[in-house]
């Protein structure tokens, strides 16, 4: 890895990493730092992570992992979280902090629950860590991944200490979409753009089959023009390199327009995600200097 990184450097190469904000209940952090967790009185989580209902599901997100005790973090100095933020540091150039806002607060679902719907909001001291953390680093290359329910603590503790969120212009398309925060012409510099995530569809697949008629409308109003299925993805990369964020990325299926065969992941599923692999000798030529030229154009080389 540290080859791989180093030679990835000397092309110009930034890698960003992505730490999850939780960990399994069978993993070592939790062996080792049970008294960081909700555990029971056999070593059981007393309660587990999840998201309330959102745009990705309506019963929420049940993810089962142990809750940390941030009481008891907070007694320790954050140590192992500081250690945690730190190794990641080390391995990327910027690391995004996977459901950012449960580290200010989170939907803790009682043990046993089917579904998320049960759950509750719990604060962390959110103020207080980030605050031993930049003693500790610095200003560190993080990026809070801010999608779902952003409420206004949440988004007091990003601008205190400056961390990028993320836009996903899929999002935005349907009848508010002027007013609508990832509306490109909404964006503030400092947030990280991107067309879709590896939650989502690809841009194509969800124009094919995801979009409405009343979202479509919006696109083609945002575009300028009516556009293919095979277009769009070129179209909204080009919108994303003309906004104002500051980085902008893309996954690798809208570059080569790929529909929803090549889907990444689909949240609370656990069959089928993560297969997808860039076939042999693409992206060809043509689509290397379309993304060049966009790149050159708007100043993002």
């Amino acid at each position: 890895w540290t080859a791989l990184k180093r030679r990835a450097a000397e092309l110009g190469v930034r890698v960003m990493g992505d730490m999850p904000i939780y960990v399994n209940h069978a993993s070592a952090d939790v062996w080792a730092n049970p008294v960081l967790f909700k555990l029971d009185g056999r070593m059981r989580p007393a309660a587990v992570a999840g998201g309330p209902p959102d745009y990705f599901s309506s019963t929420g997100q049940l993810w089962g992992n142990p809750v940390y005790d941030w009481e008891r973090a907070r007694e320790t100095g954050y140590e192992w979280w500081l250690r945690r933020v730190e190794h990641n540091l080390a391995l990327f150039d910027a690391v995004r902090i996977d459901h950012f806002r449960g580290l200010v607060a989170y939907w803790e679902v009682p043990a046993g629950e089917k579904t998320a719907l049960n759950g509750r909001w719990v604060e962390a001291p959110a103020g207080d860590f980030f605050g031993r953390l930049r003693e500790r680093l610095g200003a560190p290359a993080l990026v809070a991944e801010d999608l779902g329910i952003i409420t206004d603590d949440v988004r007091e503790i990003m601008e205190r200490f400056g961390f990028p969120g993320m836009k996903v212009l899929l999002f935005a398309f349907g009848p508010d979409f002027a007013a609508h925060p990832y509306n490109p012409a909404n964006y503030t510099r400092n947030c990280v753009a991107y067309t879709g995530t590896h939650d989502n569809n690809t841009a194509r697949g969800w124009f094919e089959g995801e979009a409405t008629a009343e979202e479509k409308q919006s696109l083609f109003q945002f575009l300028g023009r009516e556009v293919g299925a095979e277009e769009v993805p070129c179209e909204l990369i080009r919108k994303l390199m003309m906004s104002t964020a500051d980085t902008v990325i893309f996954p690798m299926q809208d570059v080569l327009a790929l529909g929803a065969e090549a889907r990444m992941n689909t949240p609370s599923t656990v069959e089928g995600n993560w297969r997808w692999r860039l076939p042999p000798g693409l992206p060809a030529a043509e689509m290397i200097s379309r993304i060049r030229e966009m790149t050159t154009v708007w100043g993002r080389a």
